[in-house]
């Protein structure tokens, strides 16, 4: 069975697993000759980015703690008038670039478009008009992620994993909802009391049982 939740490599040997000429099998064919990628991954950013930009258009895409940054290549491929993305980790995986190598050599305009960044989280300059996106910013980094996005009123898209449980939060609101739900349900408000829009939506659980996705964009 090929479970799309795996933590197993895609490589050369499954490409036969990818034979159409849709976007995404020939984002996984691309994928697998790099065959550094976790199949779990590519599923996840395929499913993030598709919603992603059903929603938000254009701006340059800035993606924190990024890892290899398949995320936001795939938001490029899918909507060609954001100008570049900007993928930033405090250690990028050294095949980060094996697989930006492998995906430029399918699409050339990814060329010079995709700039990789090892930095502090809050150490990296953002504007407005960005679309700033994590994929499981691990903990209290999500919690980072949107101040960031906060502070210049950015878009703002996360896939939270591992949170990080206050005790008030058990306190307050397990008796509805668990402590994990409890803590992205606070991250939405925390949203919409700073002025955003929210929409809260998910990913299918069969790739990740962390499939919460939350995505703002400020009012006017």
């Amino acid at each position: 069975m090929f479970a799309h939740g795996s933590k197993g490599r895609l490589t050369a040997h499954d490409l036969d697993r990818f034979p159409a000429d849709s976007l995404f099998d020939r984002i996984g064919r691309a994928v697998c000759l790099a065959g550094c990628l976790p199949r779990k991954e590519l599923y996840e950013a395929w499913e993030m980015a598709r919603r992603i930009r059903r929603r938000f258009r254009g701006g340059r895409i800035v993606d924190l703690a990024g890892g290899h940054g398949l995320l936001a290549q795939v938001l490029l491929l899918l909507d060609d008038t954001s100008p570049s993305a900007l993928v930033v980790d405090t250690v990028l995986p050294p095949s980060a670039l094996k697989l930006h190598d492998a995906l430029r050599a399918v699409w050339p305009r990814l060329a010079g478009r995709v700039t990789f960044v090892e930095s502090a989280l809050n150490q990296v300059e953002l504007q407005p008009s960005d679309l700033v996106a994590s994929s499981h910013a691990c903990g209290s980094l999500t919690d980072v992620v949107l101040s960031r996005a906060i502070s210049v009123h950015a878009r703002v898209a996360v896939l939270p994993c591992c949170q990080e449980i206050p005790a008030r939060s058990i306190e307050s609101f397990t008796a509805w909802m668990d402590a994990a739900l409890t803590v992205d349900v606070r991250r939405a408000v925390r949203l919409e009391q700073s002025g955003y829009r929210v929409w809260t939506q998910t990913i299918p659980a069969t790739i990740t049982p962390k499939n919460r996705l939350l995505l703002a964009e400020p009012v006017p």
